[in-house]
């Protein structure tokens, strides 16, 4: 595929995930996880297809994902999870945004800081930091929503 055309299906799915949580929805434990799951395993997958990778870019790639997992659970510890209707719900707040920003520029630092120090630029797939990053959020979110006692969301049926 195309490399520009699945950067902009990703940021498209992106913002539509952002602007849907800026107005709150229903937590439903599939839908948690299934997006950060397969953008992680697409990243996986462009690694492997990779054949000039060497193990400074593989230590970068392993110490940017844990990274950007823990970032990501930074910012889940930020959702409001609420009852509403008997049933989990989350929204960003002012909080998550900032948290948002201050994980871009933390990522970005991390990935010049990564090639200076010998890591391939087009080592670290985008599909690979996103999916990392909204894996850690929704873990946080999982995490906190069972710990709070409200029960998740059904699954959506069509």
């Amino acid at each position: 595929m195309n490399p520009w055309l699945l950067a902009a299906i990703i940021a498209v799915v992106v913002i539509a995930i952002v602007i849907k949580r800026m107005i709150g929805e229903p937590v439903n434990a599939k839908e948690l996880f299934v997006g950060p799951a397969v953008l992680t395993g697409i990243g996986i997958l462009s690694l492997i297809k990779k054949t000039d990778l060497t193990a400074t870019d593989l230590a970068w790639v392993i110490t940017g994902a844990v990274f950007g997992a823990a970032l990501g659970a930074l910012r889940g510890a930020t959702v409001q999870l609420v009852d509403k209707g008997g049933v989990l719900w989350q929204r960003y707040t002012g909080r998550t945004f900032l948290a948002v920003i201050g994980t871009l520029a933390l990522t970005a630092g991390f990935g010049v800081l990564a090639v200076k120090m010998g890591m391939h630029e087009d080592a670290r797939p985008l599909q690979l930091s996103l999916g990392v990053s909204f894996l850690g959020e929704s873990l946080m979110v999982g995490r906190r929503g069972m710990a709070s006692g409200i029960p998740f969301a059904p699954a959506r049926t069509r």
